[in-house]
């Protein structure tokens, strides 16, 4: 079984875009999705330096375009792709490109949400300085206790190895302190304590617009990142992308989903590599694919191929 997987914010690095950018269609597709969301995708994802795509309101319109388009780059004919991909997953913003992909909003709404998502949740966190800290290592039980010693929020739990903790930025600085026992805390490239209460007028801007999008079922197995379920109704799923801004990311969850499916091969959107990495200690023997330049879309064509046979024979 094959699962596709988009990144949530973070995965962003200074000119990821400049590969896909040669092909003039792919070009044209990132200004337009770009005029959707009043942002200069073009602009950002090649000229950007790291501290300017980590702004929440650039960084988020960035990744879920690189997902949307790169999808229909390996996917030309969308409807073809629904009979081969299993499951459909994003972390975060990443859900967002889930959406889109699995076609229950159309990839305009996706642009005009996340733009909105990400200046509403630029402005949460400017109330406020607060950020985001990946705890790497140590005990699970350790690592947890101790977030909420400090008054934290474990806002992504990304499974084994990897939980990130947020709130303010002198509670992560008390954390980085006293951190628990064989961990490495490493600062992530994002503004704010997403996922937490912090972001709860991010939210509650949010709500009343996404009653305005129109929505279908997906057209594939989706899983959320509110507790890893798989959700068939696309406003329920819409509904929780909102409620998520302020509510923590079970990403562990969600891949024990996948495993329970049956998935052998896991390709991750642009830019990837994150969401891979986590897989490969969580998800033994899975196949995975780190899709960054069009350069491997042939590859990524012929990984989806196999695994999509695998998905088949198994239905």
């Amino acid at each position: 079984m094959l699962a596709i997987v988009a990144p949530g914010q973070g995965a962003q690095t200074p000119g990821f875009l400049t590969p896909w950018l040669a092909e003039p269609v792919i070009a044209d597709r990132f200004n337009w999705l770009g005029a959707a969301a009043d942002i200069d995708l073009v602009h950002y994802g090649t000229q950007g330096d790291a501290e300017t795509i980590r702004d929440t309101a650039i960084a988020q319109p960035l990744l879920v375009a690189a997902g949307l388009v790169a999808a229909l780059a390996i996917f030309p004919s969308p409807a073809s792709a629904f009979a081969k991909v299993g499951v459909v997953a994003g972390h975060s913003v990443g859900e967002l490109t889930a959406a889109a992909g699995t076609g229950i909003i159309s990839a305009e709404s996706a642009m005009i949400l996340v733009r909105e998502r990400g200046k509403a949740m630029a402005q949460a966190s400017a109330v406020t300085p607060t950020s985001m800290t990946a705890v790497v290592g140590g005990d699970r039980d350790e690592v947890l206790a101790a977030i909420e010693e400090h008054g934290l929020t474990a806002a992504n739990n990304n499974g084994t190895g990897q939980i990130a903790a947020a709130g303010t930025v002198e509670q992560l600085a008390a954390l980085a302190a006293n951190a628990p026992r064989r961990t490495r805390l490493i600062p992530l490239s994002v503004a704010g304590a997403f996922h937490t209460v912090h972001m709860e007028q991010a939210r509650a801007h949010l709500a009343p617009l996404v009653r305005g999008i129109s929505t279908r079922d997906p057209r594939t197995k989706l899983i959320s990142n509110a507790d890893g379920s798989v959700v068939a109704d696309g406003r329920e799923f819409l509904n929780r992308i909102v409620r998520q801004v302020a509510n923590p990311v079970r990403w562990d969850l969600c891949m024990e989903t996948m495993a329970a499916l049956g998935v052998t091969g896991l390709l991750e959107l642009p830019p990837s590599g994150t969401l891979t990495g986590i897989a490969k200690r969580n998800l033994k023997g899975v196949e995975l694919f780190n899709l960054n330049t069009p350069d491997q879309l042939d590859d990524a064509r012929a990984f989806c191929e196999n695994h999509a046979d695998v998905a088949e024979a198994a239905s």
